[in-house]
């Protein structure tokens, strides 16, 4: 048996009511009213594609044996490189094994992340693989008072796939694969050129997803009514009604699109929405999923009795508690780097980042790995490899030692508005792990009217620095609080 092991979920912290974007930009457009109702998810300033995807494979490796990982696929139609393998970036921020480790980005097209579920299974059916996480993430950017910018949403989902413990098992899948362009990004562009929504709808959504899924009915012998849940996107309600009416489906057994929680997540959105499925599902259940984009791939499951064994994580009913909102359009177009705006003098250091420091100290840049002394088992953050314990002080015995999954609590912090930010003050501090070790970092995702010493933390991963002349883009763990306010 194979199939899906575990899942997690990244949802990012703020929400945009759409209504706040008709507010400041129906003048302009006022065909934006159309899409008024309910809220988008919108990445933090320092989230991209890749940290969202870190965050949600962190969820899903949660109590898992990570040294099994042979595989780890990334699916995205916004990576932060073109020309540098995504996916090792992920596997290296999750400190997974290098050797004998297969990873590859899946980009191009929005059915990218079931297209690398289906790549997953194939290589575990074919006795390649024995352990591969599938991770996806969209930060997809809009041009203001458009269409899009009301649809698009952000977010990211992973699932691990196995042999062993499995609690979804994976039983056939069907691909279509055509080029249907209801909107396309050339190479160097921003943004997404879309054509007329009645071509998405109708040629699109309403004609390719239902025609994808009765192919795969075909296939496997199966009807519709077989299934317990049906899973597909799209975020025009009236033509997601219809496909389930062309395909005869009970609507009761149809998942929500999400459209009015989170938005259009992009390549990551057929997984959100299974991850939305799998939180509630009972052993037994039959899952149907589609994933949409340049034809439509369908894949279908069966729950196990293993579910009811799986460990409570945040997923994406976690992600989606988990929310603030933000009532300032400025400071959203700022965040999307829409407008300009100065970042003073201090702003205009612009560094070259060493590839070769990079390389050097990756896991613990990347994977915030640190060391635990094996004379006296004291845990530490540093670059130096002696001992920071006072009675011990041994050299050279430190030995791998993962801070990203431990939980801590603020020792001391600050606000600081002198420090370039793009969401002033720029707020930093040292927190105190579970079981030992400090650290120094940025905060995120947070006020700092809503801190306090002792206030409970977990480690994020983010967008340390965007160079923007070289194009590179670099990572780092931040602390984000606990407790924090509604609004932001």
């Amino acid at each position: 048996m194979i199939g899906i092991v575990s899942y997690g979920g990244y949802i990012p912290r703020l929400r945009l009511s759409r209504k706040v974007i008709v507010q400041n930009m129906a003048w302009y457009s006022p065909v934006i009213f159309a899409y008024a109702q309910g809220e988008k998810a919108v990445a933090n300033w320092d989230e991209d594609a890749l940290s969202m995807a870190v965050n949600a494979a962190c969820d899903c490796l949660a109590g898992q044996e990570k040294a099994a990982v042979d595989g780890v696929y990334l699916a995205s139609t916004t990576l932060p490189y073109a020309d540098r393998l995504n996916a090792d970036i992920l596997a290296t921020a999750l400190h997974v094994r290098e050797a004998g480790l297969g990873a590859a980005d899946f980009t191009g097209c929005l059915k990218a992340g079931t297209t690398a579920l289906i790549s997953a299974l194939d290589a575990l059916a074919a006795g390649k693989k024995k352990s591969v996480l599938v991770a996806a993430g969209d930060q997809r950017r809009t041009k203001m008072a458009s269409a899009q910018e009301m649809l698009y949403g952000d977010g990211a989902a992973a699932l691990l796939v196995g042999g062993d413990r499995v609690i979804a098992e994976f039983q056939d899948s069907y691909s279509v694969s055509c080029d249907f362009a209801d909107h396309y990004r050339g190479a160097g562009k921003e943004f997404d050129y879309s054509w007329e929504e009645r071509w998405a709808r109708e040629q699109g959504f309403g004609k390719i997803i239902p025609e994808a899924i009765t192919g795969f009915l075909k296939k496997t012998g199966t009807s519709i009514g077989d299934y317990d849940r049906i899973v597909y996107p799209c975020y025009f309600a009236a033509t997601h009604a219809g496909i389930a009416r062309r395909l005869k489906a009970d609507p009761a057994k149809v998942q929500d699109p999400m459209h009015a929680v989170c938005g259009d997540t992009g390549a990551a959105h057929p997984l959100v929405l299974l991850l939305a499925v799998l939180e509630e599902a009972k052993p037994g259940d039959r899952i149907l999923l589609a994933g949409f984009g340049q034809g439509c791939d369908v894949l279908s499951f069966r729950v196990t009795e293993e579910i009811r064994n799986l460990k409570p994580r945040r997923g994406i009913r976690g992600s989606l508690a988990n929310r603030a909102e933000m009532t300032n359009y400025a400071k959203y177009i700022k965040f999307r780097d829409l407008i300009e705006a100065d970042l003073g003098i201090r702003g205009e250091a612009n560094p070259n980042a060493s590839l070769t420091i990079l390389w050097r100290n990756r896991a613990k840049l990347l994977g915030l790995v640190g060391g635990k002394c094996r004379g006296c088992g004291t845990p530490q953050y540093t670059f130096t490899p002696v001992c920071v314990n006072p009675d011990c002080q041994a050299i050279g015995q430190m030995e791998d030692y993962e801070f990203a999954d431990k939980g801590g609590a603020v020792f001391m912090y600050t606000g600081d508005m002198l420090a370039a930010s793009v969401d002033p003050p720029a707020i930093y501090g040292i927190v105190d792990f579970e079981g030992g070790g400090r650290l120094l970092a940025d905060f995120t995702d947070c006020t700092l009217d809503a801190i306090r010493v002792g206030l409970p933390v977990r480690m994020s991963f983010r967008r340390r620095v965007k160079d923007d002349m070289r194009g590179f883009t670099g990572y780092f763990w931040k602390v984000v609080p606990q407790a924090t306010e509604a609004r932001s």
